[in-house]
């Protein structure tokens, strides 16, 4: 499949950015202010997947320091599940990571999000901790050297 690959280094225009909240919103359920939310993160990154004009996957981060990363959100249109397409972003955003000279990425996960977890740890994360949120669901602290 021929996707064409996007980065943005600040919130991208209201076509594409509203294409990543439909998606996030129909992957999670909610939006829960996303774009406000996007707004307040230092150093944003946003990388995306189009098939033609439709966003069909994204991955959000921003800098927790000079040093380490925090790669925020994510997420892939179920239509285009195992074609790669996760991992390829994984790939693009950990090497604009290091071209920036961080040294670490960070990530949280779920247990209900076990292809996320598998992911994550097959490209070299360790799982550093654990807690539970604000809903009393248990949080996977990944993270992984740059």
């Amino acid at each position: 499949m021929d996707f064409h690959y996007v980065e943005f280094n600040e919130i991208p225009d209201n076509k594409i950015l509203d294409r990543i909240v439909k998606l996030h919103t129909s992957i999670f359920g909610h939006a829960n202010d996303l774009i406000t939310q996007m707004k307040k993160k230092p150093q944003l990154r946003i990388d995306a997947v189009l098939d033609g004009q439709k966003v069909i996957a994204y991955k959000i981060g921003y800098a927790l320091s000079h040093e380490k990363f925090y790669s925020w959100l994510g997420g892939v249109d179920p239509d285009y599940r195992n074609h790669g397409v996760a991992s390829k972003l994984m790939e693009r955003q950990h090497r604009f990571l290091k071209e920036q000279e961080y040294k670490t990425v960070q990530t949280k996960t779920k247990n209900k999000w076990r292809n996320m977890l598998i992911l994550n740890i097959k490209n070299g994360f360790d799982v550093i901790g654990t807690y539970t949120d604000n809903k009393g669901e248990p949080k996977i602290i990944l993270e992984k050297r740059l």
